[in-house]
């Protein structure tokens, strides 16, 4: 039997795939590296387990979801435990703001940075949450395959001022300069500038404030296997080392998938988790439809990139929260130079991931398990050679890390290693080495980003970052329901 096909095995192709096997579609996933993860791929090194993507759990339910329909319990698969707090938010001038999901302990640590905020908060929790009942519990999972659709969801949107960006509805409410960093930074996780996305991604902090923060124990690359076993157990059939080269067609449809080691399968459909440049230009770029899209799609606005630094250090460093964000000394200017200069800042946001703090079993005994981001610009906006700038800014963060959260790291360094966007682009495909696809703006949204059906070829479909609803734990996963409706109603006999 001819299995459908998804290509790619990271959250969003693991999810997808195991929705159309448990509705008893048999499904072949291919990935084309030697571990399923995608972004949640994992290092191992002396000891060290390093988690190399997401790390931020926030809708354990949406995960739990695909246990369920498949009868299974999602605790015989992965165990999920609780972060607190969900982000330590750390300044330069020694602030410190713990954010967390108590109401008391925000408003009185709110209180301190400025009274006058506290109800400020409150209603922007407000407003937050009335985004995430229509932008995510409504819309989360529904295809936008028609602008009517778009259309129908217009009143709610405007409504909710959605062409305003994030920093200015959180400044709407909250005055007081460190506290609107605390409160916008959120869409840079899905690789939003705070000050040019939409409003709508206010929705990640009513999110978080909905269901917790939580990490896999054994790391998210844990969880990648849960549910690579759950896929498993279902029937389906995953094949690592396969790589795919192209697709051939038989008029408009897609017949079959060819690997670059000279296997090919015919399919009756396909999904891609790829990057959706890549999907469209080297999969099907031989094709006058998938180089016209590629083209168009070259023509969106990108979301940044990442550096991503993995280390393992000899001690434990008890002192760091499990999720540490380390603001640099300027915000709108450092967020301006990541996505509209083509330089590399001298100053930098981190992104501090400890995840010892909760699972001391992912380093040895006594050692620590470390990661550390600073967004910075994808290739199209700054061509810079990180060949040499990789080893430049590892230097200067390490500096750094250990003047102000980490004594004595490099004396306690044992091993480590390097992502730059030259990996993003030549390890995951990811067009100009993006770290999060196409860019969350409203004019790249819903609709009007590339849909989760394809409109040329009718049984092409996408799932992940490049489709809606964006990047994302939560979002990959809703796009694989999204997607997976789609799927099921079109291949029904």
């Amino acid at each position: 039997m001819n299995r459908t096909i998804v290509i790619g095995a990271g959250f969003g192709g693991l999810a997808l795939a195991i929705r159309l096997q448990a509705a008893g579609v048999p499904t072949r996933l291919l990935e084309q590296r030697d571990k399923p993860g995608g972004r949640a791929y994992v290092y191992e090194d002396q000891g060290f387990k390093f988690d190399a993507g997401p790390t931020v759990i926030t809708d354990p339910s949406a995960i739990e979801e695909l246990f369920t329909l498949a009868g299974k319990r999602m605790a015989d698969y992965v165990d999920l435990m609780p972060v607190t707090p969900f982000y330590r938010l750390c300044w330069e001038s020694g602030r410190v703001f713990d954010y967390d999901n108590d109401q008391a302990s925000l408003e009185r640590q709110i209180q301190q940075f400025n009274p006058q905020d506290v109800v400020g908060y409150r209603r922007f929790l407000d407003y937050s949450r009335a985004v995430f009942k229509e932008g995510y519990l409504k819309l989360g999972a529904v295809p936008f395959l028609s602008f009517r659709d778009m259309l129908r969801a217009g009143p709610q949107l405007a409504r909710l001022q959605a062409w305003r960006s994030v920093y200015d509805v959180v400044s709407r409410f909250i005055k007081d300069d460190y506290l609107r960093q605390a409160f916008s930074f959120h869409s840079l996780l899905v690789g939003g500038n705070p000050f040019a996305t939409s409003s709508i991604y206010t929705l990640i902090h009513a999110l978080e404030r909905e269901w917790g923060v939580w990490f896999a124990r054994g790391g998210t690359g844990a969880l990648v296997q849960g549910l690579v076993r759950l896929f498993e157990d279902l029937g389906g059939e995953i094949a690592l080392n396969a790589k795919v080269s192209h697709m051939e067609t038989t008029g408009a449809r897609i017949s079959s998938v060819h690997l670059a080691d000279g296997r090919h399968f015919d399919t009756p459909a396909v999904a891609s988790n790829a990057d959706v440049v890549h999907t469209y230009g080297t999969l099907l770029g031989h094709l006058p439809a998938g180089a016209a899209r590629a083209g168009a799609l070259k023509r969106k606005r990108m979301s940044n990139s990442l550096f991503v630094l993995y280390f393992g250090l000899n001690k434990q460093h008890t002192q760091l929260a499990h999720h540490t964000v380390c603001f640099g000394p300027r915000y709108r200017e450092l967020i301006e130079d990541i996505f509209n200069r083509d330089t590399l800042s001298e100053d930098f946001s981190l992104y501090l991931h400890a995840p010892c703090v909760t699972d001391p079993s992912l380093a040895p005994p006594g050692c620590g398990s470390y990661y550390v981001l600073a967004p910075v610009p994808h290739l199209g906006t700054a061509d810079l050679d990180w060949t040499v700038e990789g080893p430049r800014l590892r230097d200067r963060i390490f500096a750094y890390l250990e003047q102000h959260y980490m004594p004595g790291l490099r004396e306690q360094l044992v091993t480590h290693r390097m992502f730059t966007p030259f990996d993003f682009r030549d390890e995951l495909g990811a067009h100009l080495g993006s770290a999060f696809s196409i860019e969350p703006l409203l004019t790249q949204s819903a609709w009007f980003r590339p849909h989760n059906r394809d409109d040329r070829i009718p049984n092409l479909y996408l799932v992940g970052a490049g489709t809606h609803p964006g990047a994302g734990v939560p979002g990959v996963i809703g796009s694989a329901k999204a997607t997976a409706g789609l799927m099921l109603e079109d291949l029904a006999p």
